[in-house]
């Protein structure tokens, strides 16, 4: 890795500190040589710091470390991406994150998905909402949809019509997140569990 420390006058590269479980970008950091050199030694994420014209570790003073799992270069070779397994909160603020934001696991579309299934389930008129109208059936049609989808998406891998098996998963993926928040779950649930598996 060979990072180009004398692009910038004052040696320093930008760092972006981010979870490397929850994709969050944590905070945004400068490194010298030395700095660099120290983080990967200690495997605890070191800075210099502008304001105090020195290395600095982050959580040396607060035991918020930020413990090193990967660094990547950009491809101009003066930005770091640093994935890092952070202990308690990263903001002097006591915030998770320098944007004020919660360093929680998301997943793209399907979180987005889960936020519209919950908005419709509370605030939609079964009469006007397909999803509300499952919800006031019941757990029992609810688990029986999940079933149905379940039979589809088998018949349709035993052919060869990609697009009908593609469109049956999707809606057994969309049924099965309906059943889960009437469970009082989420996908998150799930991805836990598998996660608590993987790592025994």
């Amino acid at each position: 890795m060979k990072i180009d420390f004398n692009k910038n006058k004052d040696g320093l590269v930008p760092a972006i500190i981010q979870d490397v479980i929850t994709k969050k970008v944590l905070m945004l950091g400068y490194m010298n040589e030395e700095a660099f050199k120290k983080t990967n030694d200690t495997k605890q994420v070191t800075f210099y710091s502008r304001t105090k014209q020195r290395l600095w570790t982050k959580g040396e003073e607060s035991g918020n470390f930020l413990n090193l799992l990967d660094i990547k270069l950009d491809c101009d070779n003066d930005t770091l991406l640093i994935q890092v397994n952070p202990k308690g909160p990263t903001c002097h603020n006591g915030s998770d994150t320098c944007w004020n934001e919660e360093n929680t696991e998301t997943h793209g579309f399907i979180s987005q998905l889960e936020n519209i299934i919950k908005d419709r389930k509370e605030n939609s008129n079964p009469e006007d909402s397909y999803v509300a109208s499952l919800f006031e059936k019941g757990i029992n049609k609810i688990a029986q949809k999940v079933g149905e989808e379940a039979v589809e998406v088998v018949i349709e891998a035993k052919d060869n019509d990609d697009d009908l098996f593609l469109n049956e998963s999707a809606d057994l993926l969309f049924h099965y997140l309906i059943l889960l928040q009437a469970k009082g779950f989420q996908m998150q649930d799930v991805i836990n569990i598998l996660k608590k598996r993987h790592s025994n």
